[in-house]
């Protein structure tokens, strides 16, 4: 059986001298901003628990109908949007 050609493969490494190192801006987040990450996200899962659990006894929670929605995970999405900055 005949044997293939074997191919030559180019050299595809990167020279060094090229690269410049990036300094990453700031350091890490402080404490107080990753509790406040986590305070809102916890805050709209709490407020869409209270509404499903309770909405009956809370008169000012049952006027707001579909709007209680819109408040909880309005909060999780601020939290979730916190998270992009956190480092």
């Amino acid at each position: 059986m005949p044997k293939s050609k074997v191919r030559k493969k180019t050299d595809y490494t990167i020279n060094p001298n090229n690269r410049t190192p990036v300094k990453v801006k700031g350091g890490p987040s402080p404490v107080w901003y990753v509790t406040i990450m986590l305070g809102f996200m916890l805050a709209g899962l709490v407020w869409l628990l209270v509404y499903y659990l309770a909405a009956d006894q809370i008169q000012w929670m049952s006027d707001l109908n579909a709007w209680n929605f819109l408040i909880g995970f309005g909060l999780m999405v601020i939290g979730l949007i916190m998270t992009m900055r956190w480092r």
